[in-house]
């Protein structure tokens, strides 16, 4: 009997241990608000990099306020909206996006909700985000009904720009830069790096996930969004090193495109980190995407 109740307790132990593995996973992946915002007052803007610019802000699809910066390029057609990683915010896009403003493009780039300077709501991991992408668009398609745009994201940032694209005519390019393939893949494989079982894990952090931020992993499939993204260009990039999103994403993501498509893999590089290898060949490639097919 008292064998029994030390198993007993024992598995309850294991069971608690797990569920709250399981519910910290789900806190990282699409924690609260406070946990995603830093402090902006010392960030870097526009200003820093000798660009025009002006403050703006938009409405997402279901009504929060985002805050973004516009680059201003009157005689372009041309328009490309950034959008950056999952803790992340737009300052970090300021090279990029100076360096596509300095090849002739508008640009515009925003904070995601919940982070930056944007309003306070709950946040996910390229779920509730794709409706600031469609805001993004929208205010393009309102201040520049001719706009020809086009969608550069980084880590979620790209797996938003293939997921948000996907239902959207106006972009006519996406250039994604170390985007996962499959939400549930990723967290396999965050927990595998960490040597714990993915399976049960990975299951109850999607539970808690839908009870607390209102989604299911399988509803974050970029992979999937390509088939609806259809005949239109893609740009995938990912670098060998990343050990946050396996490079195998990018090689399936590039087999599933239907359209014209190209790959390029930066060698020895951890995640993000093909901007930094090169920065003048990497703003020249993306550059030349964009105008080939704007």
């Amino acid at each position: 009997m008292k064998r029994k109740l030390l198993v007993g307790a024992g598995l309850s132990a294991a069971a608690s241990t797990l569920a709250g593995i399981a519910a910290y996973a789900a806190h990282r992946l699409s924690g609260p608000t406070a946990a995603l915002k830093r402090e902006t007052l010392f960030a870097f803007t526009p200003f820093e990099t000798g660009v025009d610019w002006e403050e703006v802000r938009f409405n997402s699809v279901d009504g929060l306020q985002i805050r973004a910066w516009w680059l201003a390029r009157p005689e372009s057609k041309r328009v490309v909206i950034g959008c950056h990683g999952h803790r992340g915010r737009k300052d970090e896009l300021l090279g990029i996006g100076s360096g596509l403003w300095r090849a002739g493009m508008n640009v515009l780039i925003f904070d995601f909700r919940g982070r930056g300077d944007s309003d306070d709501s709950i946040c996910s991991l390229a779920y509730h985000e794709v409706g600031d992408l469609h805001g993004a668009i929208n205010y393009v398609q309102e201040r520049m009904p001719e706009a020809q745009i086009g969608v550069l994201g980084y880590s979620m940032g790209a797996a938003v720009s293939l997921l948000g694209s996907a239902d959207q005519p106006a972009v006519k390019a996406v250039v994604a830069d170390s985007s996962f393939a499959e939400m549930a893949n990723l967290v396999d494989f965050a927990f595998a790096n960490r040597r714990l079982p993915q399976r049960p894990l990975r299951a109850l952090a999607d539970q808690i996930t839908a009870r607390r931020y209102g989604y299911r992993f399988e509803a974050v499939r970029p992979i999937e969004a390509l088939i609806r993204y259809g005949q239109r260009p893609l740009l995938v990039i990912h670098c060998t090193g990343d050990t946050v999103i396996p490079v195998i994403d990018a090689y399936d993501l590039h087999a599933a495109a239907q359209g014209p498509k190209e790959l390029w893999i930066i060698e020895d590089m951890p995640h993000c980190g093909a901007y930094f290898a090169d920065r003048p060949a990497y703003v020249k490639r993306v550059a030349e995407f964009f105008e080939r097919y704007l």
